[in-house]
């Protein structure tokens, strides 16, 4: 019943929000965000102890006045998804605009392929729907599977829709397809932030210990690929903005867990950095350092 529920909330959204006029939907997302963060739920205070590793010396009126306006942001990640399979491709093309771009085109221009690691900042979705639409290119990710199983379906239609290749992240075969897409000068694109899984890499971020994906490092090592990090965040404006951080190269020396271990260490300071310009577009609502997995343990 429960999953049935989420799958009927989701398909509600879908259906629904994309209807509605831009600032009836943009004005629904923030009164629901504020609704939800006054009630000061698991989520809300979460949110609040992550971002108190990304500023350290805020205030409690600091910290809860980020945490609303990360609600906010995070509703505003949501309303945009459920309305972006009703936009036009010109809409998508102009809705976001990155930072040093330069290091994405020079890396496909080199044909050796390229992956970009992102952390769960803005709306990694419209920045996917602006590379198949401004930079004219497909690209491969991989999605978590959901459940129930109807409301996966509903996030790979809604993905393929906005013309991206989805792969499921078990099963064992995504890697070897990836790797596959690279060799053939393709891009792939990868959510990186957070792995608890007994192969993630141990990381130092914001000053304490947590696990990111080795995938990104492994695939660009194995495949000769550009490894790329970008941020994103909201202002203002209606246009979502973003930055290609610069290419993290492969060591020269050291055996293969060596190397992964010092490339994912610099993807998380590539994120660290555009997490702390703009932590209120981080969208982390869930334990992510091992210090606070290890306070839930019995």
């Amino acid at each position: 019943m429960k999953d049935r529920l989420t799958d009927a909330l989701y398909g509600l959204g879908w259906s629904t929000v994309k209807k509605l006029p831009e600032p009836v939907a943009n004005g629904l997302g923030r009164r629901i965000a504020d609704q939800v963060w006054k009630r000061r739920g698991k989520s809300v205070l979460r949110l609040e102890s992550n971002l108190a590793r990304v500023v350290p010396d805020a205030s409690p009126e600091r910290l809860a006045a980020l945490s609303r306006a990360g609600m906010r942001s995070y509703m505003r990640y949501w309303m945009e998804s459920f309305r972006l399979p009703s936009w036009s491709r010109g809409r998508m093309a102009n809705g976001f605009v990155p930072e040093d771009v330069h290091h994405l085109v020079d890396g496909l221009a080199s044909g050796r392929g390229v992956v970009i690691a992102l952390p769960h900042m803005g709306n990694y979705d419209l920045a996917g729907a602006w590379v198949t639409t401004k930079m004219d290119t497909p690209f491969t990710t991989v999605a978590e599977r959901l459940k129930p199983e109807t409301l996966y379906d509903r996030f790979v239609a809604y993905r393929e829709s906005l013309g991206m290749e989805v792969l499921p992240h078990t099963g064992g075969s995504a890697f070897g397809t990836l790797a596959r897409r690279l060799r053939a000068g393709g891009l792939v694109c990868l959510v990186a932030d957070r792995d608890l899984s007994a192969s993630g890499v141990e990381v130092k971020f914001f000053g304490e210990t947590t696990r990111m994906p080795a995938g990104p490092a492994m695939l660009a090592q194995q495949t000769g690929a550009v490894l790329l990090p970008v941020t994103l965040w909201y202002d203002d404006s209606p246009i979502m903005k973003g930055r290609v951080h610069p290419p993290i190269e492969v060591p020269e020396t050291g055996d293969r867990a060596s190397r992964t271990s010092s490339m994912t260490q610099a993807m998380a300071d590539a994120f660290a950095t555009g997490i702390a310009d703009h932590p209120e577009d981080w969208h982390m609502l869930q334990r992510l350092w091992l210090a606070d997995l290890e306070e839930r343990r019995p």
